[in-house]
């Protein structure tokens, strides 16, 4: 890893650039329609009082060149909470400088200095690259469980079943 990067907390003044990192990222996952974040959702829900997801900033030379967005979860088998990465993105001119690697220790270093148990995240089936990555760090794949979601009018739909 280079000693030019530098990982630091993300600020209310870098929503913008969390945002682009966010609809880069889309686009790499064949998703940029499903992006529905503006600035003011991402202020609110990262930085807001009460927030629980947090980011950090990976820069190169004081650049912003990625950014990893966690929260803690919790685990009733452990007994304990868990860390997990919703989303970690380096810009395509800055891979392979060690970012990638550096923003996944600064986690795994968050989620031992908060007893977590577990640090956990997920991978589109079809990102080879990043699954060799995660593979060569000792990650390994959870083969026995699936995600489910609900969002949506389905999820509002069935929250209103009942009432």
């Amino acid at each position: 890893m280079s000693n030019s990067i530098s990982i630091r907390p993300a600020t209310p003044d870098d929503i913008s650039q969390i945002r682009q990192f966010i609809l880069e990222l889309a686009i790499y996952e064949k998703a940029e329609h499903e992006v529905e974040a503006s600035e003011d959702a991402l202020l609110k829900t990262l930085f807001d009082e009460g927030a629980t997801a947090h980011c950090v900033i990976c820069e190169n030379h004081d650049a912003p060149i990625g950014f990893a967005v966690y929260f803690f979860n919790y685990s009733t088998w452990q007994g304990r909470n868990g860390l997990y990465l919703e989303d970690l993105y380096v810009s395509p001119k800055s891979r392979g400088l060690g970012a990638g690697k550096a923003l996944l220790q600064h986690l795994a270093k968050t989620a031992v200095e908060n007893d977590c148990g577990r640090f956990e995240w997920s991978v589109l089936d079809w990102n080879k690259p990043a699954i060799d990555f995660y593979e060569s760090l000792g990650a390994k794949p959870k083969s026995e469980w699936l995600g489910y979601r609900m969002d949506g009018q389905t999820l509002t739909d069935f929250a209103k079943q009942g009432e």
